[in-house]
């Protein structure tokens, strides 16, 4: 009897609202106010800067995720640009890791959602919460991601209310056009490009989707096409949600807020305040979830492919999930949660993705040097040498900002 595999349950639409749910998240609830406190009025500046860095990796992993449509997609990119297997397990290793520290900085924003609701420990909310999404991560594909599907609507329903009720509160959307557009001076320019840093971790989340592509139906046209609709989507909410907060919201207030979108719902909207919290609840929640299932599955194919121990590629006959490595995942994003602050959390992930991206980059510019390509070209998704080298060179100079 041949061992059970994983299932390709996960179409276009699933995917793209896979990708949207850990893209999405609980950054946008939470980054506009430290984005607002670095680049002031022009906030909506530093969320375009960073799509438009962001978009030339997405293109690359489009691309890549067609080659190679397998788990632990990272370091099966690396292992084929580089050929070197211990180069490519740290790669997946980072990966995973990245998973872990998100999921955890995720976890402990969940339970100070939560906390206003239950008044409990936040240690014991913690484990309670990890708990739940282990479960939900080893249940089924199919099933979590249908259910991340669902949270993932509620999360964007969420986010066009925001932009309702401030288009509602607003005076004027003319005055958008004008207050947004930045001077062409040096102090200004250097506090947008400080909040782009900060906006880049609102982008985040695009390249979870290589890491499930074995079980994506049909990956050599459904793995562009989500990755490229997820960027394309998040961004324009992105926008959105910031002009009418900036509209509606004094900056000062706005810059001091660790939830600057309740700021919304006080006055004529009060009556939506608490919905909205039960909203942001349901995006941590499923942020921290989608990463959770994408680390677990980077474990099981740096194990399927011999470099980790043959166990964490085990799939359960029923769940069709890996059971033991989503455990694991699970019980290091716990103890993470337990111990560290979320603002130590947030920076690391940010960090080590930025490596990665640089890693894949540089991955595909060998790739494509090659004069051969692999069987099936006509299948692959390809995109112009320049893209990666962007992609390569915008990641590291964020990674080094990063250090600075």
């Amino acid at each position: 009897m041949n061992a059970p595999s994983l299932k390709r349950a996960l179409n276009l639409p699933l995917l793209t609202l896979y990708g949207l749910g850990v893209t999405v998240g609980a950054g946008i609830y939470v980054l506009i106010g430290a984005t607002a406190a670095k680049a002031g009025i022009f906030a909506p500046v530093s969320f375009l800067i960073a799509a438009f860095v962001v978009g030339f990796t997405a293109l690359s992993y489009a691309e890549l995720s067609t080659r190679y449509p397998v788990s632990a997609g990272e370091a099966a990119y690396v292992e084929a640009g580089f050929a070197r297997k211990r180069l490519s397990l740290i790669i997946g290793l980072l990966v995973m890791l990245s998973g872990i520290v998100s999921s955890a900085a995720v976890s402990i924003g969940a339970a100070e959602y939560v906390s206003h609701f239950l008044n409990m420990p936040h240690s014991v909310l913690l484990v309670g919460i990890v708990a739940i999404i282990a479960l939900l991560a080893a249940w089924g594909i199919f099933e979590s991601v249908f259910l991340a599907g669902l949270v993932t609507l509620v999360e964007i329903s969420g986010l066009l209310l925001v932009i309702y009720v401030g288009v509602s509160s607003a005076e004027s959307m003319e005055i958008a056009t004008r207050s947004f557009t930045p001077p062409f001076e040096a102090s200004v320019w250097a506090g947008i490009l400080t909040g782009s840093l900060l906006a880049f971790f609102a982008f985040i989340g695009f390249e979870d989707m290589a890491n499930v592509a074995e079980e994506v139906e049909k990956p050599h046209t459904t793995l562009p096409k989500a990755i490229l609709a997820t960027l394309a989507v998040s961004t324009v909410l992105y926008l959105a949600v910031v002009t009418v907060v900036l509209l509606n919201v004094p900056l000062e207030q706005l810059a001091g807020s660790a939830a600057p979108l309740t700021f919304l719902f006080v006055g004529k909207f009060e009556i939506l305040a608490a919905p909205f919290g039960i909203v942001a609840i349901l995006a941590t929640f499923n942020g921290a979830l989608i990463q959770v299932i994408m680390a677990s599955r980077v474990l099981y194919g740096l194990s399927s492919r011999g470099h980790l121990p043959a166990e964490l590629s085990r799939v359960n006959a029923t769940t069709r999930t890996p059971v033991l490595a989503t455990a694991i995942v699970a019980g290091a994003a716990l103890v993470l949660a337990l111990w560290l602050p979320i603002e130590e959390l947030a920076a690391s992930t940010s960090f080590i993705v930025l490596i990665v991206f640089f890693a894949v980059n540089l991955s595909l510019i060998r790739i494509k040097r090659r004069p051969a390509g692999p069987a099936g070209t006509d299948k692959i998704f390809t995109v112009p040498l320049w893209v990666p080298i962007t992609g390569a060179v915008f990641s590291l100079a964020l990674a080094l900002a990063r250090l600075l």
